[in-house]
């Protein structure tokens, strides 16, 4: 069995497989692709029709007329990466864009929501806000303190 390389480890640990960060943008093209692109004519499809830079480090979608196939394009830094997914059964749900509109912004949850196929248009957001609890309201048999929890528990095998 051979060993490891481990230069190739090394650099391989570095690197960050689809990690979107917070600042990267999620665009979807509107409209029908034909996804028989490649490289250059997707690269092409993101600097013209989408009016961005292809080379920014954000997301491009594109999908098909029948909306079962989708192709992601994504530069990572050392070059460009075209994934796709091609649905067996039903189609993704696209959201439908303003008038005029040529690309739609997603956020990551949507991304996700999409790939998953979950329909846009039907999901909501729940608006939510963190509240502090009230030590007074809450009994006292259920606060944890710092004293109670590093004490180790006997279990039946140890009594």
């Amino acid at each position: 069995m051979r060993p490891r390389c481990s230069v190739w480890w090394k650099c391989w640990r570095r690197c960050k497989v689809f990690g979107f960060g917070p600042a990267t943008r999620i665009y979807l093209a509107v409209g029908a692709t034909d996804m028989r692109k490649g490289f250059e004519g997707l690269y092409g499809l993101v600097r013209d029709r989408l009016q961005c830079e292809p080379l920014s480090g954000h997301v491009f979608l594109f999908c098909n007329a029948q909306r079962n196939r989708l192709k992601l394009i994504l530069w990572d830094g050392s070059g460009l990466w075209i994934c796709a997914k091609k649905l067996s059964k039903g189609r993704f749900r696209w959201p439908e864009p303003q008038p005029g509109e040529v690309k739609v912004v997603l956020s990551h949850e949507e991304l996700a929501m999409l790939l998953g196929g979950i329909d846009l248009s039907q999901a909501r957001a729940r608006p939510w806000h963190r509240s502090k609890i009230d030590s007074n309201g809450v009994g006292s048999n259920r606060i944890n303190t710092a004293g109670n929890d590093c004490n180790p528990q006997l279990s039946s095998v140890t009594k």
